[in-house]
């Protein structure tokens, strides 16, 4: 059976026709998304909506024409950004992009909105989320006249291809506009009511994969978050499976029927009673390119000139080390819990301090920070790490890394089935949503 599946991410738009049958990727497209709105003020991230539309729709209506017994059609896309609509269902504003930042203007007496909030209600959101984006809209008078409801893009795709006239928002979309009770599956009413805001913007949610409509004869399924879309289509619903994604940043992803959250480890809501446990480092793939520029910066000290080093720092990962290896911690940018915080370099020795030593090190450190939060995860939950599942340039490219990671966890890895793992989760959703469907 073949479905599409169409991610709208922030500088690029993929859709992808896959074969579920085969477990094959028929065809990928991407294309750039370059719908920014330039503005006067640099804190204001904001994109062409009806540009975005209109792309994503040529796209979907080429790969139509080229697979024309398609079934079905989902979609992911860019969290947290909003953009309005009116009681016609269509929409009025550009995208509020997640970069957005005016949540952290200190325009409200010296203050900003999100520390307004936490004074207010005791909500603790980041700029960039949706509510926060509207709250400040409502407070400044910029939403816009004749708004009814508000969603996020790839809700809004949606609603243009099936002609739905209100957004209806997966969980994972809903709980990524902030002020979102994961456990429940609702918006928190009474914090946003205490800020004095209508709650009758806010989309209905769905907990389904569910079907909004059709497109030309194709069952059209709920927008899914990006981050849980990418999980679908790495994992599936597989239990016991850990996710391990390391591209600029890294993370690690499982599966729970249990809403557990703890320092560095939240909840994401993945369809009814099911999570995907999420704990996330500001620094994977980075650190490995931070070593590598130190490696640059001394060849070219050296006389070798300004060339990549990545060739020779897989040879030298390579190779064998002591017994009593140095050890790097790669939190050079800190972490999401302490910002302050930095790498560190220690067990130093005459004969551990070696090029292929510090290469070795840091990779192993990419490998500890993640392991560190799957043991935070199974001590609270039970869960336990049977196999693998690698994402993202920064494991896909790295032999070394890959082996590091099944000796730490002491499973298996396998490296994810496909390369576009956002939109081929939206395609497998859109499937799933098709065949449980009642209301069509």
């Amino acid at each position: 059976m073949k479905t599409i599946g169409i991610d709208i991410g922030t500088t690029t738009i993929s859709a992808v026709v896959l074969e579920t049958e085969e477990e094959r990727v028929l065809e990928a497209r991407t294309i750039q998304n370059g719908s920014f709105i330039k503005t006067e003020h640099e804190w204001e991230k904001i994109q062409d909506a009806s540009m975005i539309i209109s792309k994503s729709s040529a796209v979907l209506d080429d790969l139509l024409n080229r697979y024309p017994d398609t079934v079905s059609i989902g979609l992911t896309g860019q969290m947290h950004g909003i953009v309005y609509v009116d009681g016609e269902g269509s929409c009025i504003s550009p995208l509020y992009t997640w970069q957005d930042q005016r949540g952290n203007l200190p325009v409200f007496d010296g203050a900003s909105l999100t520390a307004r909030m936490k004074d207010e209600c005791g909500a603790v959101v980041s700029t960039g989320y949706g509510l926060v984006t509207h709250i400040y809209q409502c407070r400044r008078g910029g939403v816009p006249e004749g708004a009814v409801r508000l969603c996020t893009i790839p809700d809004y795709l949606g609603m243009v291809l099936t002609g739905r006239k209100k957004p209806l928002l997966h969980i994972s979309m809903a709980a990524s506009l902030g002020f979102f009770d994961g456990r429940s599956g609702s918006f928190r009413v009474d914090q946003l009511e205490q800020l004095g805001i209508d709650s009758s913007i806010l989309p209905e949610v769905t907990d389904d994969f569910s079907v909004l409509g059709f497109y030309k004869g194709r069952p059209v399924t709920v927008a899914l978050g990006d981050n849980q879309a990418s999980f679908l289509g790495s994992v599936g619903l597989k239990e016991n499976t850990v996710l391990l994604n390391v591209g600029t940043g890294s993370q690690i992803s499982v599966l729970s029927d249990q809403y557990f959250e703890t320092a560095g480890i939240e909840a994401r809501p993945l369809t009814k009673g099911k999570f995907i446990l999420v704990g996330a480092s500001l620094c994977g793939g980075r650190a490995y390119a931070i070593m590598e520029k130190f490696f640059r910066s001394y060849a070219s000290a050296a006389g070798a000139g300004e060339c990549s080093q990545y060739e020779v720092m897989a040879n030298l990962a390579a190779r064998d080390l002591e017994d009593d290896p140095m050890k790097v911690r790669t939190t050079f940018n800190g972490t999401r819990m302490d910002s302050g915080l930095r790498g560190s370099i220690t067990n130093l020795s005459e004969d551990n301090f070696t090029p292929e030593g510090m290469v070795r090190g840091v990779l192993t450190g990419i490998a500890e920070e993640l392991y560190g939060m799957f043991e935070s995860i199974r001590t609270g939950t039970g869960i336990e790490a049977h196999s693998l599942v690698a994402s993202g340039n920064g494991v896909r490219k790295n032999e070394v890394l890959q082996h590091i990671f099944e000796e730490m966890f002491g499973a298996g890895l396998v490296l994810a089935r496909y390369e576009e793992e956002a939109a081929c989760g939206a395609a497998i959703s859109s499937l799933q949503g098709s065949r449980t469907s009642s209301a069509f």
